[in-house]
């Protein structure tokens, strides 16, 4: 058991998941909980409505007859009604799983297996095909539960019902039994499991690890305690897939203990333009975004007038001069606060308002690597961002950048409740009230994980004298080159990545005589570059193949060699001549490229780079 298992943790008096939500729905029924766009207007919906729904949810399966710790599986991209389904579950003693929209038949059989699913919700027509397709091979799935019938009208299944029909069980069932849904509720022990978060997979079949009730209680007061307060006024944009641990807690079970408004972005590819409109307060997203945003930003500054990029580079400059003495936590002297107050209304307040960062105060980037530049580019901007760090294992936050404990370049200090020390072997290992209960169905994964209490994380870093980590790799990422060079190639990645024309890459060079490089590139930007420049392409392959595009990569690949070690720099690279999606196995949800993977499908063009004709 882990000793930190014992320990009471409570949250406005509440030590379960179902207690505190429901808690909120009766105290503030009428404050608005969500909002979500319906025929192109945001609709709110209040904590009332929220409690409403997911009663007639939670009620609904106990009719079909969900048990106390029968689990219950998701698959849908965001929305009103994956909450619903949640706390739905989680309030009538069940445990929540959710499974990504982007994964293949195969993918949601593996999982609705792996978790044991009694009961399943779809989103749509599409969701519903994916499951049809292989519940022959899920013989412990009892009901499938579909959102959004639309064209399903005249399909019938024995197995299939409506959302609504669902309510309408639920609802039929409450009045029968009127005190049971409080019974329900209080069948909820903190060390119980809550939730089961599905790992990347990205070393192998996905693994899901199991969250209790008091790892989340733990982890949801964590925002408070560090001092990135949120408050109930505050808005937020939903738009990370509710699968994945970070938006699971910061757009859900952060939401409950804040009670602040959650706005759900329409689809992945709609939300810069969901951003503008909601104007978020506190903003949570991977690397990925921050780098896009930036992106585009920076092709528009170079489409602009002379005078404009010209306002544009001396308002930067003055932004990183002030920010400077922001992030060391010094006053700003005062004529360069004043000058900054003037570029900031003249410049830099209408980029924010472009991006729409114009009311953000709390910026937050994790779950992956980001560079130190770009930081510090957004806190030139005026968004105060900050780096943290944790994972799936840890139910989110471990370490964090935050007020009064500030240093770019490194992953924060330990969270209140968390210990981090560094293993003899570079390993970075955490320990405390959020660690997880063990991966569920994998005994021999848990062992691994979780040795003598503590969590072993699989990265490697170090940690200075005033308790700042820094990740340098993943242990198994790290490249030793022929020559016996340890490389950690996330360092020379990330450079890459702040370039406006390179989306992502992949740097090799384990046992080889020289670093090499897959490149994919930024598809907007590229195509931009290339009508300016009347390079002729027809499709993502050939534009990949283009001289003109090649030479531009390279000039990008040689800045970023100057900032290296002769050893460190790449040598050759190519790019990857696919569009890649996040329904692509190369791709993480959060749109990581997946380095085994991706070494393992463009073996050849690797080999390219290193034989002697290359």
């Amino acid at each position: 058991m882990n000793a930190f298992e014992t320990i009471p943790v409570v949250l406005d008096g509440f030590d379960t998941v179902p207690g505190l939500f429901w808690h909120r729905v009766e105290t503030r029924p009428d404050k608005v909980a969500m909002r979500e766009k319906d025929r192109g207007l945001w609709r709110s919906y209040t904590w009332g409505e929220y409690g409403a729904r997911a009663k007639a949810v939670g009620m609904g399966l106990i009719a079909l007859g969900l048990q106390p710790g029968e689990h219950v599986a998701i698959l849908s991209e965001n929305n009103k009604e994956w909450l619903f389904c949640d706390l739905g579950v989680l309030c009538a003693a069940g445990i929540s799983t959710g499974i990504y929209p982007t994964d293949s038949p195969a993918q949601v059989e593996y999982l609705v297996n792996d978790c044991d699913a009694k009961y399943l919700f779809v989103e749509d027509e599409e969701q519903l095909d994916k499951i049809l397709t292989v519940r022959s091979r899920t013989p412990g799935l009892r009901k499938i539960i579909v959102f959004d019938l639309e064209g399903l009208r005249g399909f019938s299944d024995e197995q299939v019902m409506s959302l609504d029909q669902l309510y309408a069980l639920g609802e039929e069932h409450a009045r029968k039994q009127p005190e049971l849904w409080q019974q329900r509720i209080a069948l909820a022990r903190p060390g119980d499991v809550a939730i089961i978060v599905y790992t990347s997979g990205t070393t192998g079949p996905s693994k899901g690890a199991m969250l209790t009730h008091r790892n989340i209680i733990f982890q949801i007061g964590q925002f408070k305690r560090i001092g990135l307060q949120l408050l109930e006024t505050d808005e937020a944009l939903n738009f990370l897939p509710l699968c994945h641990v970070a938006e699971r807690f910061g757009g859900c079970y952060n939401h409950i203990s804040a009670m602040h408004i959650v706005n759900f972005a329409e689809a992945p590819d709609t939300v810069p333009q969901n951003l503008r409109e909601v104007a978020p307060h506190i903003f949570l997203a991977v690397p990925r975004v921050w780098e896009k945003l930036y992106s585009a930003i920076t092709i528009q500054i170079k489409e602009g007038t002379r005078l404009g990029r010209l306002a544009y580079k001396l308002a930067i400059w003055i932004g990183h001069k002030a920010s400077a003495y922001e992030v060391a936590g010094k006053p700003v002297p005062g004529p360069l606060r004043m000058l900054r107050a003037i570029s900031d209304w003249l410049v830099l307040r209408n980029i924010r308002v472009i991006l729409g960062l114009n009311r953000i105060r709390w910026a937050v980037t994790g779950a992956a690597p980001i560079s130190p530049d770009l930081i510090r580019w957004y806190w030139a901007m005026g968004v105060k961002m900050f780096e943290v760090y944790g994972q799936t294992e840890n139910a989110g936050l471990a370490t964090g950048n935050y007020p009064g404990h500030l240093k770019l370049g490194t992953i924060g200090v330990a969270a209140p409740g968390t210990e981090v020390k560094i293993s003899p072997q570079g390993e970075i290992l955490l320990r405390g009230p959020h660690i997880f209960k063990g991966y569920h169905n994998k005994a021999d994964k848990t062992a691994e994980a979780l040795r003598d209490g503590w969590l072993h994380t699989g990265d490697v870093g170090v940690m200075d004298e005033a308790g700042f980590a820094r990740i340098t790799d993943r242990m198994k990422d790290i490249i030793i080159t022929a020559g016996g060079k340890n490389i950690t190639p996330s360092e020379i990645e990330n450079q890459l990545k702040f370039s406006p024309y390179i989306s992502d890459a992949v740097v090799i060079g384990d046992r080889r005589n020289y670093l090499t490089c897959l490149v994919m590139i930024d598809h907007d930007n590229v195509v931009k570059f290339a009508q300016e420049h009347n390079v002729p392409f027809t499709n993502y392959a050939s534009l990949c193949r283009a001289p003109e595009v090649v030479e531009l990569i390279g000039k990008e690949v040689e800045a970023v060699n100057k900032k290296f070690a002769r050893v460190e720099t790449i040598k050759k690279f190519r790019l990857i001549d696919q569009l890649l999606s996040a329904e692509d196995e190369e791709l993480t949800p959060t749109m990581k490229l997946k380095r085994g993977l991706v070494e393992k499908k463009y073996s050849n063009l690797i080999e390219s780079m290193y034989s002697s004709a290359a």
